[in-house]
């Protein structure tokens, strides 16, 4: 089989079936998992959730999680 002559979908078809042979199953999932892309802006997101909080709520915020996980 020619990588070349395939169609996008083919070649995408082959190539799951390649990590599957080679990893199985759960070996293929856990491998494409690492190039999930997600969506959003986080670091903006996160700055507008953050934006009115001081460093001191941070702080006491992250003692309280802490002290709940004891």
């Amino acid at each position: 089989m020619k990588a070349e002559l395939l169609n996008p979908a083919e070649l995408r078809a082959a190539g799951y079936k390649a990590l599957a042979d080679a990893l199985g199953p759960l070996g293929m999932a856990r491998f494409l998992l690492q190039f999930e892309h997600g969506h959003g802006d986080y670091t903006r997101e996160r700055q507008q959730r953050t934006a009115k909080d001081s460093v001191q709520t941070i702080a006491e915020r992250i003692r309280a999680r802490k002290k709940k996980r004891v």
